[in-house]
């Protein structure tokens, strides 16, 4: 490392300029990778909250099943409650439909469920009696910081507040747990049959023959969410992103590293000739690369951080260590990556021709 430590001392500016580009590119990453993780966040953590092995649809006709389009009915839930090695069955009724409270209206994501049934942050704010919910702390933010004991107004009925609680959102929208009966009767006057929408179900049976007999879905909770209308399509745009940024960054240190590796072709001819080794000069070259690639993104990263904690309650952004330690990691591996690929050429040639013999 001693070339490598003296070129970063003597040649501030390219490493600078190198460290910035990484940090931007860093920036990008993270804040889109926080940003997706946010985007999904609310659109699926209501289901992903609910206690259960597997999700239970309904088993569509033809295509795909899908939230807005399941009813299971009562005889298929009682197959599942019946069925050997289950263990608990969670009925749940999803609707979107509009709450309105001290003059401010918001869309939301009506949850029936029985009171008590299990412990999560969703079943927790099932309320006991038919004219009261549960509000998640989304939706009590949107209805004007509602809290427990005020009036909400659901489809033309009047519910009181019982509880206000996690956060929990489907579909972009907050939830409000109803009881089963109070659910039922939205979803009639939405034009619905009052049939459940989906089943949380725990314990070991034959998952198969119990969805095929019951005319029926199960999946694991991650998989159902292609069930989710719109969540592949924006899911799957963003990460297309996310993975071309990773692309363009290995394009671009790998660029770098190959302008500053063509410059000093010469030192690495000189050491090859006084008898480095292959391996020496490439561990040279890529701690070198390493330093810079360490410093750029933590920077980036620690703006990403600072805004994703400013952003944190106009944008749905989610800090983790998924939207900030892996794509740190993967940007780290892909700027050696690139750095590598360019000290092919020069780590392979012949040090007399390096140097110029031939001319």
């Amino acid at each position: 490392m001693f070339v490598a430590w003296r070129d970063l001392r003597f040649a501030r500016g390219r490493f600078v300029l190198i460290g910035a580009v990484v940090a931007l590119i860093t920036l990008l990453v993270g804040f889109l990778a926080g940003l997706t993780g946010g985007l999904a966040s609310q659109n699926v953590s209501g289901i992903l909250e609910l206690p259960g092995d597997r999700v239970v649809l309904q088993h569509p006709s033809s295509g795909q099943a899908s939230f807005s389009e399941s009813s299971i009915s009562s005889d298929s839930v009682q197959k599942w409650r019946d069925a050997s090695g289950v263990t608990h069955v969670l009925p749940v009724g999803i609707v979107q439909g509009k709450a309105g409270v001290h003059g401010t209206t918001t869309a939301v994501a009506l949850f029936g469920m029985p009171h008590g049934a299990a412990t999560s942050t969703v079943t927790d704010l099932a309320p006991r009696a038919d004219d009261e919910i549960g509000l998640s702390a989304g939706a009590a933010k949107a209805l004007g910081d509602a809290t427990a004991g005020d009036t909400v107004s659901i489809l033309g009925s009047k519910y009181r507040v019982s509880s206000v609680g996690g956060d929990a959102w489907y579909s972009h929208t907050p939830v409000i747990a109803l009881t089963p009966d109070a659910w039922a009767r939205a979803d009639k006057s939405m034009g619905g049959d009052g049939s459940v929408t989906m089943l949380a179900v725990s314990g070991t049976p034959d998952w198969g023959a119990v969805a095929t007999a019951s005319g029926t879905v199960a999946q694991v909770p991650l998989l159902s969410l292609s069930a989710l209308d719109a969540f592949k399509s924006e899911i799957g745009s963003l990460g297309l992103m996310i993975v071309m940024l990773f692309g363009i960054s290995a394009l671009v240190v790998g660029a770098f590293f190959t302008v500053w590796t063509m410059q000093r072709s010469g030192d690495v001819a000189v050491l090859k000739a006084l008898g480095a080794t292959t391996r020496s000069l490439r561990r040279d070259a890529l701690g070198q690369a390493l330093v810079v690639l360490i410093i750029g993104i933590g920077l980036g990263m620690l703006v990403v951080v600072a805004l994703g904690t400013l952003a944190g309650g106009a944008l749905p952004f989610l800090l983790s260590p998924l939207t900030t330690v892996a794509p740190a990691a993967a940007m780290a591996v892909l700027g050696l990556l690139g750095a590598a690929v360019a000290l092919r050429t020069v780590t392979k040639s012949d040090p007399l021709t390096a140097l110029g013999s031939n001319r």
